[in-house]
């Protein structure tokens, strides 16, 4: 059984990752979050700040962060960023 990541998890990623980035993690409030429904179902969340873009595809587990140009900068596979933390803990 796979066990989706919360998203609080992540959440704190993408502030990480934005960080990163230059935008200024300390500022929360910059950070828009909405959630995404199609066919009715939960599919996951896509964040923006200062023109950086992240979307989290629930189903696959993958959050895809792109630049202000719509570039991909990277793609993070949630299921194993969450089973590493797991092993961590």
């Amino acid at each position: 059984m796979t066990v989706h990541p919360d998203a609080d998890f992540v959440r704190e990623i993408v502030l990480r990752i934005f960080g990163q980035s230059g935008w200024r993690a300390a500022d929360v409030e910059g950070l828009t979050e909405m959630i995404l429904i199609s066919d009715g179902k939960y599919r996951g969340r896509s964040y923006r700040a200062a023109g950086l873009m992240a979307m989290w595809l629930a189903d696959l587990g993958l959050l895809q962060v792109y630049d202000r140009q719509g570039q991909m900068l990277r793609t993070i596979n949630l299921f194993e960023e969450q089973t590493a933390l797991q092993r961590a803990a």
